[in-house]
């Protein structure tokens, strides 16, 4: 539903165009005069204004500047008996969205509101966009070769395609909205918003003027009408991350929205009908929360529809390479930077109880330490085997009963020490707890027996 404000002087144009509007079904304000329309501009967010020229207190020309000023997204078009080239053109160069002298006729009316909040539709896209580019993070991207995540990514790809509910799961870090994401991409809402909500990040005396939006006055500092999140999403999705830190009065309200499809902003009775499709995430387990009394069953059941399990990657460790590969380039720029065998070897062995994120996290601490010559070390990965907590296994080879031939063994380790480093001595007299000059000793014999 769009929100339109008529401003004229005279109160018959004001009744008259509100008429109009209303049978199409949009949503209309009036006001008198343009510093009326201002006040009423900045409390509440209109989709459009349709402004006379000659007004008092303030005039549409006044009242477009002020609103050009204010940097509010709306647009305006301009109705006025007194209409000339000359005024025509100058309402254009100062971003007026349209132009109609009186009298009119209703269909051109309805044709010029129709593309004028085309007109707002992108505008507000367009700091949605901009929205979206600020909170654009390395880890945003889906890089995989695994075959649990590939089934996952299967599975994401079916579901897109239809308006069921969706529940992601999986622990934090793995990469769940990534997911979600990726199923509005491929659905048929796609130039539509998606829209994230953190759950738990929202005060729980908040969450319903978050969700539902609120109408001025609907409580203290309510000072101006204020869409929610479900009115942004309409057409869209409505991406619900850590649901099940919603209270149980929220849950309520919002199972009483996905099955009416209508919403009720908080200090209002009216009835917004939405199109919203909903996924929902959790690093939690909602049949215990259900069992427990904290979330309810039936709210449960129906984002439950088509559960999509996030696996956690040490689960997944075939794709810890290509995503430290994937954000070695993006952070460099673009630059093909090498990891040696050691290095991956590093990262493997690592349990990431941070998953994705930390990986990201850890590739950004790497390339700080990273002197941008040759190739990344195991050694400039030493932070992960000191932030380890698992206590050191002591016993790491066992005597055979057969035995060991120890001259073979000390010339593989020392190998294996070069290779982790790419031949930086010093580094690989570290891993093996030697001095650089007996770790010398060592490597020398080891390429004499080559």
């Amino acid at each position: 539903m769009a929100y339109i404000l008529v401003v004229d002087d005279e109160e018959k144009m004001q009744h008259l165009l509100s008429i109009m509007l209303a049978r199409q079904g949009y949503s209309v304000d009036r006001a008198g005069d343009g510093r009326k329309a201002l006040e009423m501009i900045q409390a509440n967010p209109y989709d459009m204004v349709i402004s006379d020229i000659r007004m008092p207190h303030l005039d549409g020309m006044e009242l477009l500047a002020a609103i050009k000023e204010l940097n509010i997204p709306c647009p305006v078009v301009f109705i006025t008996a007194y209409a000339t080239v000359d005024s025509a053109v100058d309402a254009m160069r100062q971003g007026v969205a349209d132009y109609i002298t009186k009298p009119f006729d209703e269909e051109r009316i309805l044709l010029t509101v129709e593309r004028t909040l085309g007109i707002s539709r992108i505008m507000a896209e367009n700091i949605e966009l901009k929205r979206q580019l600020k909170e654009t993070s390395p880890d945003r991207e889906i890089v995989y070769v695994s075959e649990k995540m590939t089934r996952v990514m299967e599975n994401a790809a079916r579901v897109a395609a239809s308006e069921t509910a969706v529940l992601i799961t999986g622990e934090s870090g793995t990469g769940k909205e990534v997911v979600a994401r990726y199923i509005h991409a491929s659905s048929t809402r796609n130039k539509a918003r998606f829209v994230p909500v953190n759950c738990a990040a929202i005060s729980p005396n908040l969450v319903e003027s978050e969700l539902f939006g609120y109408e001025k006055g609907a409580f203290t500092g309510a000072d101006r009408r204020t869409k929610g999140k479900f009115e942004y999403a309409d057409g869209g999705t409505l991406f619900l991350d850590e649901i099940g830190d919603l209270p149980l009065e929220a849950q309520a309200k919002l199972l009483r929205a996905l099955q009416d499809k209508k919403i009720q902003r908080v200090g209002g009775n009216q009835e917004i009908p939405l199109d919203v499709r909903i996924i929902c995430a959790t690093n939690q387990e909602l049949k215990k929360l259900v069992e427990k009394g904290k979330f309810r069953q039936d709210l449960y059941y129906r984002i439950n529809v088509f559960p999509i399990e996030s696996p956690p990657l040490r689960d997944r460790p075939d794709d810890i390479a290509p995503l430290a590969g994937h954000f070695l380039r993006q952070l460099s720029g673009g630059s093909d930077i090498k990891m040696t065998d050691g290095a991956v070897r590093t990262l493997t062995a690592y349990k990431w109880p941070g998953n994705v994120r930390e990986l990201a996290n850890a590739i950004e601490r790497v390339m700080i330490l990273y002197n941008g010559e040759g190739m990344v070390t195991a050694e400039t990965l030493s932070f992960l085997r000191s932030a380890q907590s698992e206590p050191c296994d002591q016993n790491l080879i066992k005597l055979p009963p057969e035995g060991v031939q120890l001259e073979v063994l000390e010339q593989e380790l020392v190998r294996q020490a070069l290779e982790a480093t790419g031949n930086n001595q010093s580094a690989a007299a570290k891993l093996l707890g030697l001095t650089r000059a007996k770790f010398r000793v060592l490597a020398r014999i080891a390429a004499d027996e080559q």
